[in-house]
């Protein structure tokens, strides 16, 4: 048997395309969902299950209709939300990884940093903010620096040029 057609393959095809049609249809969704249409239609459906209160004496069928239905839609949207979301970040991430690896002087490790374990990732933490401070100190002793030249200027011009006194 080949390794063209054997049945981990065949697997591994199915679920590609089974994970490709379902991140279509969760971005096709999502796109729709945020769409001010699907806001109305929610809306409307909201309002007809109101109005038609008085129809049913707001009894516990009425009420279950609406619980039901909300329950089932938010319990689906979670997961095409949830994907749309690992989608987005994924290129996000892989958009400022390709940025890192292009940049001068950068610090390569950042550009797969998501693979990172939690431990690693709080001390690259500490070491960045480390870094920060670093710079912080540096830049406030050149502001000072730059702060006392300034004054030591002005404290010349005033020795140089003294006050007169009109009478």
């Amino acid at each position: 048997m080949s390794s063209k057609n054997s049945p981990q393959r065949a697997t591994k095809i199915q679920s590609s395309t089974v994970t490709r049609r379902f991140s279509e249809f969760a971005r096709a969704i999502s796109l729709w969902s945020g769409n001010p249409a699907a806001f109305l239609l929610a809306f409307a459906v909201v309002l007809v299950w109101v109005l038609t209160g008085p129809l049913f004496d707001y009894s516990d069928t009425w009420q279950l209709v609406i619980n039901t239905g909300t329950t089932i839609v938010t319990f689906l949207m979670v997961f095409l939300i949830q994907n749309t979301q690992n989608r987005d970040t994924l290129a996000i991430q892989l958009k400022l990884s390709e940025l890192v690896l292009a940049m001068k002087g950068a610090a390569n490790k950042f550009a797969s940093i998501e693979d990172l374990t939690d431990e690693e990732l709080e001390q690259l933490h500490e070491e960045c903010r480390s870094r920060v401070e670093m710079t912080l100190k540096h830049i406030e002793s050149r502001k000072e620096a730059s702060s006392n030249l300034t004054q030591k200027k002005t404290d010349r011009n005033r020795v140089k040029s003294p006050v007169r006194m009109t009478s």
